[in-house]
């Protein structure tokens, strides 16, 4: 294993340290916890939390700003935050409004979830929460009953986000949330494997010429494995998968994610994105904004995603609305 780190045991609290060092005007950290808030947190409006594991930065804590998240929870790398933690960054985030958890279908993410909101509760906060589970790969799956949440998840932190920022009540933010999950849908895949630090080892093997069709955020198992083809052909698969899962005429609008997993260049993240474009335009499917880039990644994995969200008036005011994060600023 060769990777920039100290003691894998202490990886993720001196990333957080670091994140902080970097973008003190966003965040702030939680002493002697892994939750990065708001520097100015709370605030007098519905505040959104998210989190899981790390290693899929910059998800969580780069979405943490105007716009998006309040705050965000970081359990040790592939594993979920405990409750603790939870419940301490709703506490830290609550501005008397509320407070929305964003959670991703992970079996462990939406217990300790529901443990910390039920704490909250208890301490007289309103909670609201919503379960992501975008993936179309597989129903079921390693840590999940049902789909999987993937990449489409930024699309509900930026639509909550901005449904808060503008404010929302909490009832309205959760109304906006679950209508992104309703209308977004992502696949990927992956050339190469990540290490966790503190296993030392890749979390899965691939033959030289092999990939894995519908490949999980923490190295669970995709459809497939099959001999690497052309981008157009990956892109084809995938996006054909996702598009027979929606329900999408000539005229619709939507936004697309083309997400990297943190080992795939930003050149081949782009050729992916040709395609995506190519095979919307030929179905007369308007693109009101594409994203490019690593947003929810598996440490140093080498592939992609794809998300597609179908949008109204609403949802396309929401995602186009200002944002100001270390990972996210639109104007």
């Amino acid at each position: 294993m060769k990777k920039i780190i100290n003691n894998p045991a202490n990886v993720v609290d001196e990333m957080l340290r670091g994140v902080v060092a970097a973008h003190p005007q966003y965040v702030r950290r939680l002493e002697g916890l892994n939750v990065i808030v708001r520097t100015a947190s709370p605030c007098k409006k519905v505040a959104l939390v998210s989190g899981g594991g790390s290693g899929h930065e910059p998800s969580h804590g780069g979405f943490v700003g105007k716009g998006m998240l309040d705050g965000a929870v970081a359990g040790a790398v592939f594993t979920s935050p405990t409750p603790d933690q939870v419940y301490e960054a709703i506490k830290a985030v609550d501005g008397g409004e509320g407070v929305l958890l964003v959670i991703k279908n992970y079996t462990g993410d939406i217990m300790n979830f529901e443990m910390a909101a039920e704490m909250a509760e208890a301490d007289g906060i309103n909670v609201e929460k919503v379960v992501v589970n975008d993936d179309v790969a597989v129903e079921n799956s390693t840590w999940t009953t049902g789909r999987r949440g993937i990449a489409g998840t930024i699309f509900v932190h930026k639509i909550a986000g901005a449904k808060a920022e503008a404010g929302g009540d909490l009832r309205e933010v959760k109304r906006v949330a679950e209508k992104v999950v309703a209308n977004v849908r992502s696949m990927g895949m992956a050339l190469a494997p990540c290490t966790v630090p503190e296993v030392g080892k890749p979390s899965f093997t691939l033959e030289e010429n092999e990939v894995e069709i519908g490949m999980g955020i923490h190295g669970e198992p995709g459809t497939h494995r099959e001999e690497i083809r052309k981008a157009d052909d990956i892109v084809d698969h995938l996006l054909g998968k996702i598009l027979a899962d929606m329900n999408l005429i000539a005229g619709d609008e939507v936004a697309v994610l083309v997400n990297g997993l943190g080992g795939t260049p930003q050149m081949e993240l782009y050729v992916v994105n040709r395609r995506v474009a190519e095979v919307l335009g030929a179905m007369d499917i308007k693109v009101a904004k594409t994203f490019v880039g690593n947003y929810m990644t598996s440490i140093e994995m080498a592939g992609f995603s794809i998300s597609v969200i179908k949008l109204d008036e609403e949802l396309k005011g929401l995602l186009l609305a200002p944002a100001d994060t270390p990972a996210f600023v639109q104007f």
